[in-house]
């Protein structure tokens, strides 16, 4: 009997030295609570379209903070039923749940973790995953901590938005969207019992990595739930059959990488490192369908034009190993260095001949390529290509699939494009993409540059024009310069046809681009009045130059300069500032920043006249109806599109500029290193397929636009001309031989405030 009561005794001193020692040194030692009491995750910055479309996201870590009232009940369970059962009727430690794992474990049933859901949260905020009974002492102390400072529903709040799920997702809204695109309220039964079944080992689990294992973990996680009666037997079986489609890569809504960027820099400029942790959400003018028709056309376009100049070649060449593992590192390796660029799918040769490709992607699989697939490179598989042209095995191929998914070669472009859509009336962007591949380029060409606009230019050289007296049915003289002079010139301009046509209305030289009359414009009007009207359209009067050049557009802009400068002749004459954040809020939804559309038709913001806004406009359609822009009426169907290809010296620029209604819009293609686009290639050919594309989607079901004719604006004999400027005629005749004849002094000055005018109603444009 004695013994025993030393027994007790020793026992007793022991539980009283252990409680010593958890309550005077461990527990002083614990850290605050403030992590979770006042929980402030770290949610990245997240960037999105008009319509809500995710485009953007930045920051060390995937996560949403979703309020435990909106995270649906299916999600709840399938998590509780297979990490904490009882999570609702313990006091944070589960005694049972601790004894019924230790008997699944000896029994072979489903593992269910002896951990709750409260000692989970302990020990992924406060503690390390030491495994000592230090630890799990103040593991112990924390819970209950925890458990006497915090709801039930906010401890589970907690843990469902900060547990770690893989692929850098944090919290289950985010892990939703990572792996299945989708959010918490949107998940199949299956689906939520994916990812309830990754805490346990966020590695192992991973479906995007470990589709086999995280499917063995589904499955014991459904029969927790039908164990449980969160699900019923058929429901069970349902999902348990149901086959995931698992995002293998982050994706986002929609492509817009250069906005995204764009959005990225001016936030961070404000919020600095917060950017990335706080949870900012900002809202862009972009239209998701029309950003995802900008993106498709200029990738198409680019990749058609490098289609029509040939195969260059492999990017690069490997060896292939003859050991099976060292192959399979080796083409692992190269297609890292060689990444794909979306549907242009890098791949390494493992045979070739004249008739048949086999090829093996990044994901392991091979791919056949036979047929059509192998006419673009055709000239490479040929025996006596040469080394650096020769498709073999160990060459760095590019490959993608038609339209009925069967394999082709191809390549990445060397060529460059870009879009920008404004809206006319108020600056917004509408959309933009800077450059085929953001990631292998991340070079902003819509923004960043500058580049000869060419005959693009000449609708505002015709805009200086009008106020000197000049109209749409003013004749010059289309010969070249050296015709109607006896002098010595030093640089005589030619049509890019070759052709002229003696005196020709500036109506019909707009729409056919001459450059000679543009030239004699310029002459008549004076090249110091023509820089100085630059300006109101918001281009740099520095970056183009002082002679006549300038008529053919060898100055400098950028396309979404471009852009605010067209919109000018499609809103009636206002000049707008491009904007493109509309709304920042913090990661509860309150605003913390909006932009409002600009009232831009204000007459502070007029920089030209309504008459000469809408008598450029005339003139533009017509460039679009029976000139050198007549492809995109033709394959857009529609009249009331206006606007003007641009195609530099030797070809090397392409553009064209138009809108219609309050849709503008510039699309540009060429080479970074400026080379030649070929002596078949013109803004018609590179830039305007970019633009109808687009607008094909931009205008579907939308009514054509009319017009309405500003007061003092007249039609004389089927034209536009100014009221002011007409003569008993109705048409001017000018004759541009040396010395010019011009029908006002072209050193007199521009109006500085352009005569606002009221709107009257036309139902056609003049022919």
């Amino acid at each position: 009997m004695k013994w025993i009561m030393a027994l007790a005794a020793i026992a007793g001193s022991l539980l009283v030295a252990i409680a010593a020692y958890v309550f005077f040194v461990l527990a002083p030692g614990l850290p605050p609570l403030d992590a979770i009491t006042d929980y402030r995750p770290k949610i990245p910055l997240r960037i999105y379209t008009a319509d809500n479309s995710l485009i953007g996201e930045f920051g060390e870590e995937h996560r949403d903070f979703v309020p435990i009232k909106s995270i649906p009940p299916l999600m709840k369970n399938a998590l509780l039923s297979i990490e904490d059962d009882g999570f609702y009727e313990h006091g944070g430690i589960s005694f049972r749940g601790a004894a019924r794992a230790l008997l699944a474990d000896l029994s072979g049933g489903f593992h269910q973790g002896a951990s709750t859901i409260t000692m989970q949260v302990a020990r992924n905020f406060f503690l390390t995953n030491e495994k000592s009974i230090n630890r799990k002492l103040r593991e112990i102390l924390l819970t209950y901590r925890i458990e006497s400072a915090l709801s039930k529903d906010q401890i589970l709040e907690l843990y469902m938005n900060q547990i770690y799920l893989g692929q850098r997702s944090s919290g289950f809204s985010s892990a939703a969207r990572t792996y299945f695109g989708k959010s918490l309220d949107q998940l199949s039964i299956a689906e939520a019992a994916m990812l309830a079944g990754i805490p346990q080992n966020p590695v192992r689990h991973n479906p995007a990595v470990n589709p086999q294992r995280a499917k063995q973990r589904q499955i014991l996680v459904l029969k927790a739930m039908l164990k449980n009666g969160v699900i019923t037997p058929a429901q069970f079986e349902q999902a348990s059959k149901e086959q995931l489609k698992i995002n293998t890569r982050q994706q986002f809504d929609t492509h817009a990488d250069f906005v995204a960027e764009m959005v990225r820099q001016t936030i961070y400029a404000k919020y600095k490192e917060e950017a990335y942790t706080a949870g900012l959400r900002v809202y862009t003018t972009i239209n998701r369908a029309e950003q995802d028709a900008a993106y498709e056309s200029v990738r198409r376009n680019i990749m058609q034009y490098d289609q029509r100049h040939g195969y260059r070649g492999p990017d690069a060449f490997i060896e292939l190993p003859t050991d099976a593992d060292e192959r399979d590192d080796a083409i692992d390796a190269a297609l890292r260095k060689h990444p794909s660029s979306d549907n242009l799918q890098t791949a390494v040769v493992v045979e070739a001949s004249p008739k048949l490709v086999k090829a093996e992607l990044q994901s392991g699989d091979t791919v056949q390529i036979n047929g059509d697939g192998l006419r673009f490179a055709s000239r490479a598989l040929q025996s006596n290509a040469k080394a650096d042209l020769k498709i073999r095995p160990g060459a760095i191929i590019r490959v993608m699939q038609d339209a009925k998914n069967r394999w082709e070669i191809t390549q990445i472009p060397e060529v460059d494009g870009a879009y920008i859509g404004l809206n006319a009336d108020d600056g917004s962007y509408r959309a933009l993409v800077g450059g085929f591949d953001f990631n292998r380029k991340k070079f902003n060409h819509v923004t960043s540059a500058w580049r000869q606009p060419g005959s693009s230019i000449k609708p505002f050289i015709y805009s200086a024009a009008l106020e000197k007296g000049f109209s749409p049915a003013t004749l010059v003289n289309d010969v070249q310069l050296s015709a109607t002079t006896d002098e010595s010139l030093k640089w005589d301009p030619r049509n890019d046809d070759g052709k002229y046509d003696g005196p020709i209305t500036l109506r019909k030289a707009l729409a056919q681009s001459k450059n000679v009359v543009s030239v004699r414009v310029l002459k008549a009007i004076g090249i110091d009045t023509a820089r100085a009207w630059l300006p109101r359209f918001g281009f740099d009067k520095s970056k183009h130059p002082a002679n006549l050049t300038l008529a053919l557009g060898t100055g400098a802009v950028t396309p979404l300069q471009m852009a605010a400068a067209y919109a000018v002749f499609a809103n009636g004459g206002y000049q707008v500032t491009p904007w493109l954040i509309s709304k920042v809020t913090d990661a509860r939804g309150n605003v913390l920043m909006e932009n409002k559309p600009p009232a831009v038709a204000q007459e502070e913001n007029r920089v030209i006249d309504s008459r000469n806004a809408f008598i450029v406009d005339s003139m533009l359609r017509e460039v679009t109806r029976s000139g050198t822009g007549y492809p995109a009426t033709q394959r857009l169907g529609r009249h009331d599109l206006a606007g003007k290809t641009g195609t530099t010296s030797d070809a090397v620029d392409g553009w064209f500029a138009g809108y219609v209604g309050n849709i503008v819009a510039v699309a540009w293609m060429g080479y970074d290193d400026p080379k030649s686009l070929g002596g078949r290639e013109f803004g018609a050919t590179l830039a305007l397929p970019i633009w109808t594309d687009t607008m094909r989607v931009n205008l579907a079901g939308k009514p054509e636009t009319q017009r309405s004719v500003p007061d003092g604006v007249s039609n004389a004999e089927g034209d536009w001309m100014y009221t002011e400027f007409m003569n008993g005629a109705g048409v001017q005749t000018l004759d541009m031989s040396e010395p010019a004849a011009t029908p006002v002094d072209p050193g007199a000055a521009l109006p500085a405030n352009p005569v606002p005018a009221t709107q009257g109603q036309v139902t056609q444009a003049p022919a």
